[in-house]
């Protein structure tokens, strides 16, 4: 196969739009959907696009073939510790790249939630960490195996202590082995379960079901969740009961109020 006509001519993310709902997926499955610099520029570019479109109201994250993702591209970090500083300028820029596209995920006006078949292993399973919700077949796995190889999986950490207990995330850390997708839900890295091979489809009912709601209203209850999640209780009281003055004043909450009172159906603000 020549360069033009290869796997790695296809795009490294597709997408597609359908009722309010973007489907972003990773196209690299012949080399496990790796976080290369190609799709991580790729995810940078798509999230970018969409925090700025009005008609997307949730994102659904996918990957095609039999993982979904395998975390961090090796080869490709490995190539550097030819560089004169043995690559830390590189594994440096490469990291924050990636850690800053995570929080692109959480910053996001819309809700992303991950359709999980396979596995997520390393910074893959960071990636569903970061999501806002996921879905896993019941065939999938999810593993932290940097301590394996001699290197501390530090970024996915940071994910799963915001998602898991902390002896559960301790534990994926520091044995590195595979948890089956039951165990996961149990831990709270996936929200639920579902046969193999319908993952995608339960996703895609979610987003359709968030897709329904104010985007204003989902828009200001997510970013208000992750701001509160960081204070201490009392801080958080005040900046949630101020988050919900402010939504009280807004239309669609006059809107949805006055729809349910009449008993008729709202009619949110595109």
């Amino acid at each position: 196969m020549n360069a033009h006509t290869g796997p790695e001519a296809a795009p490294a993310l597709l997408r597609s739009d359908a009722d309010g709902v973007a489907t972003l997926t990773l196209n690299r499955p012949q080399s496990r959907n790796p976080l290369s610099e190609a799709m991580l520029a790729a995810l940078s570019e798509a999230f970018a696009a969409i925090a700025g479109d009005r008609s997307v109201r949730a994102v659904v994250l996918n990957a095609a073939g039999p993982v979904f993702c395998a975390g961090h591209d090796l080869k490709e970090m490995s190539a550097h510790r030819a560089d004169p500083d043995r690559g830390r300028a590189y594994f440096a820029d490469i990291l924050g790249r990636c850690s800053a596209m995570m929080q692109q995920i959480t910053s996001l006006p819309q809700p992303v939630i991950a359709a999980v078949e396979g596995t997520a292993t390393a910074a893959g399973c960071q990636l569903v960490a970061s999501c806002d919700l996921a879905v896993a077949g019941a065939q999938a796995k999810f593993c932290t195996p940097g301590v394996h190889i001699g290197l501390f999986c530090s970024t996915p950490m940071v994910a799963l202590s915001r998602n898991l207990a902390a002896k559960h995330a301790l534990e994926m850390l520091l044995l590195g082995e595979m948890v089956p997708a039951p165990e996961a839900a149990r831990m709270g890295l996936v929200n639920r379960v579902v046969p193999a091979g319908e993952a995608l489809a339960e996703t895609q009912r979610l987003a359709g079901v968030i897709a329904s709601k104010s985007p204003a209203t989902v828009k200001i209850g997510k970013r208000a969740f992750y701001e509160q999640r960081e204070m201490g209780l009392s801080a958080a009281y005040d900046h949630a009961s101020a988050v919900m003055v402010e939504n009280m004043l807004a239309r669609d909450a006059e809107e949805g109020i006055g729809a349910f009172m009449e008993k008729r159906a709202p009619v949110w603000e595109s």
